[in-house]
């Protein structure tokens, strides 16, 4: 029996990531092997959840929230004093990559990064798995031997839905995804109600749901509608509020009448491959309805909103005081310095817009107007379907990391 300890950070990276990695491992390796742990470290995009999704997913033993991380990192020590098998891996899913350096040493496991971009501490990592071959370029040939390319792990997202993908017929629907945390929910969310009620007004035979993201709870996304708590937002844009309502089912319901139902099942995959068209944020979402074959648009609502950042920029924008105004001055330079610069991850995939990218100070009227247009032209649709068909690649990164997994766990039970 070894541990399997896996570092991860923001939700994208829980719920992309993280959850096909361990039933990949679950299933190659199975739990009589091993045993799997989970530990977040802080991140700017962190709704505080991320522990508690980790361990509902099947062969995750236990896990341990973001808060409680540098004590673990410096000295060792977990919140409940774990216990560790003599032998490991510490396999890294999202955070600083020196994270798994570090703990992998004082552990004395076997290490392993998946790299999206950049393979790093080559010298002192057992393995990488990275995924294309850009990634592997970057890597000195002495090391390339350590190094395997195994494909983009978010299109892992929507596997098992890949194989049946034909459409439910019935009501037109559309998916409203603003996202989880409140720097996008404060105008996202009041932004897609008042863009759902347009439509509404225009096709009365629409109807809308939104899938609640795992990481946050209905009460909460509420609070974004209810013009007590967010009606600066509200007014903005000129919308309207909403409240939270239950007698027939769970849904949010505008002033105006309009029913936006909420799915609170994790992942709500069913729904979305049903779903006609979705209006999503940035994010893992894109790259999520994108393994789906869902057609999107997708809204960077700019106005009053401090986008929030990764790394040492949304770091900055956390500083008090300050914080807000940096917010600003990066928000407005990342999105003026290229103007033609895609952020969705098929229109990166692609190296082309394929799906609709909608920045900066836009109303609900002009996205209402572009959603209505693929409505009535549903061979713009159709031809979405298939570029995202083809720039989402072939399914497997889990897979292949899992029997990387394998290999090591092998050499360790060798001795080497």
């Amino acid at each position: 029996m070894l541990d399997i300890l896996i570092l991860s950070n923001g939700p994208g990276e829980v719920t992309t990531w993280v959850r096909p990695v361990v039933a990949a491992l679950v299933d190659q390796l199975g739990l009589d092997q091993i045993r799997i742990s989970v530990v977040i470290s802080p991140d700017s995009n962190a709704g505080g959840r991320e522990a508690e999704i980790a361990l509902a997913y099947p062969g995750v033993t236990r896990s341990q929230a973001a808060q409680h991380f540098w004590p673990f990192l410096l000295r060792g020590q977990t919140l409940d004093n774990w216990d560790w098998y003599p032998q490991g891996i510490v396999i890294f899913l999202g955070g600083d990559q020196f994270f798994p350096v570090l703990i992998g040493r004082r552990l004395g496991y076997a290490t392993l990064i998946y790299a999206e971009w950049e393979a790093r501490w080559l010298k002192w990592v057992d393995r990488f798995a990275v995924m294309n071959d850009r990634v592997l370029a970057k890597v000195p040939a002495k090391y390339h031997p350590k190094v395997q390319v195994v494909g983009d792990l978010m299109l892992e997202a929507g596997a098992e839905q890949r194989q049946s993908e034909a459409r439910a017929q019935g009501p037109r629907r559309i998916g409203l995804l603003p996202g989880s945390k409140a720097m996008k929910l404060q105008m996202g969310l009041p932004f897609c109600l008042a863009t759902a009620e347009y439509l509404q007004q225009a096709r009365p035979d629409l109807e809308f749901f939104l899938p609640v993201a795992p990481s946050i709870t209905v009460e909460y996304l509420a609070q974004f509608a209810d013009p007590a708590q967010n009606g600066r937002a509200i007014e903005i844009i000129n919308g309207c509020g909403a409240t939270l309502e239950s007698d027939d089912g769970l849904y949010l319901r505008t002033s105006n009448g309009l029913r936006i139902d909420l799915h609170t099942t994790f992942p709500a995959y069913e729904q979305l491959t049903a779903s006609t068209l979705c209006l999503t944020t940035l994010g893992a979402n894109t790259a999520e309805l994108a393994s789906l074959g869902v057609p999107m648009i997708v809204l960077t609502v700019l106005y009053e909103l401090d986008v929030s950042w990764d790394g040492l920029p949304g770091l900055l924008t956390k500083i008090p005081g300050v914080g807000r105004l940096l917010s600003r001055g990066i928000n407005w330079y990342f999105y003026n310095r290229d103007p033609n610069r895609k952020f969705a991850w098929p229109n990166i995939w692609a190296g082309r817009e394929i799906v609709p990218e909608l920045a900066g100070w836009i109303s609900p009227e002009f996205v209402g107007q572009r959603v209505l247009d693929y409505l009535d032209h549903p061979e713009k649709l159709e031809q979405m379907r298939t570029d995202l068909a083809t720039v989402r690649g072939p399914l497997g990164a889990a897979e292949q990391l899992g029997v990387i997994v394998q290999e090591m766990v092998d050499q360790l039970s060798r001795g080497h």
